[in-house]
């Protein structure tokens, strides 16, 4: 599978508003996040390869789910309370779950300003994307992509269903016979959607030297299975 690996980092910056009074003996602060990028010299740039930013706040804020689409993508809160913020990037030009990356990011108020980085597989399915990944490092060639996918990728078919059944409403049977007949190109998604969202449950092995791909489907959470039973439908025109 041809793709390349970038960095996000994620920026908070936390202070007390001293003129403000303290709840439940906490003091206010005003507290933002941000979103970067590093280029493949550690330096900070902007993150241009992304498009949106969800953050989902704690429920007691108003309008708790923010989308963002301006770079830096900042988010800024008033606040006294620490607690985790799901946070959703969307790559440009590539199509729902392919382009979204999803991190857990814990906002708390030890230090004034903290980064998390982040490590990322983005697939090279998508030319102005192509283009905007050159800004933070290489990229190979076409000609190299398309020689990894006449060999490498050749046998991402190898799929492994386990028992037969029904799991999550998704009749995993019907999904493993839809996943043989999907193009090299829409097996390549399915491998990303499933290792974006590998948890240490599943049964999923990546043999990169051998091209293989192989994964239990009985193991994968309902959610993804539905997630991967409709992208395989839209793939083979059904309903």
């Amino acid at each position: 599978m041809s793709e390349v690996k970038r960095t996000i980092r994620i920026i908070t910056n936390q202070h007390i508003l001293k003129d403000v009074p303290a709840v439940q003996d906490y003091p206010m602060r005003q507290w933002s996040i941000e979103i970067v990028m590093l280029n493949d010299q550690g330096a900070v740039i902007p993150a241009a390869i992304l498009d949106k930013v969800t953050y989902t706040l704690h429920p007691t804020f108003p309008n708790p789910i923010r989308a963002v689409k301006q770079s830096p993508f900042k988010v800024e809160e008033k606040g006294w309370g620490e607690f985790d913020i799901p946070i959703s990037v969307h790559l440009v030009g590539l199509p729902g779950k392919l382009g979204e990356r999803k991190f857990n990011h814990d906002l708390n108020f030890l230090l004034e300003t903290y980064t998390v980085d982040h490590v990322i597989s983005i697939p090279l399915k998508n030319a102005q994307l192509n283009k905007l990944l050159l800004e933070s490092g290489p990229v190979p060639s076409e000609g190299d992509a398309k020689r990894r996918g006449d060999g490498e990728t050749s046998k991402l078919k190898k799929l492994k269903s386990g028992p037969v059944a029904t799991k999550g409403a998704v009749d995993l049977e019907k999904l493993a016979n839809g996943l043989t007949k999907l193009s090299e190109d829409a097996l390549i998604s399915i491998v990303q959607m499933v290792t974006d969202n590998r948890t240490s449950e599943m049964n999923v092995k990546n043999d990169v030297d051998n091209g293989e791909f192989t994964m239990d489907l009985y193991t994968l959470p309902d959610l993804l299975l539905k997630s991967l039973w409709e992208y395989v439908k839209s793939q083979l025109g059904e309903n």
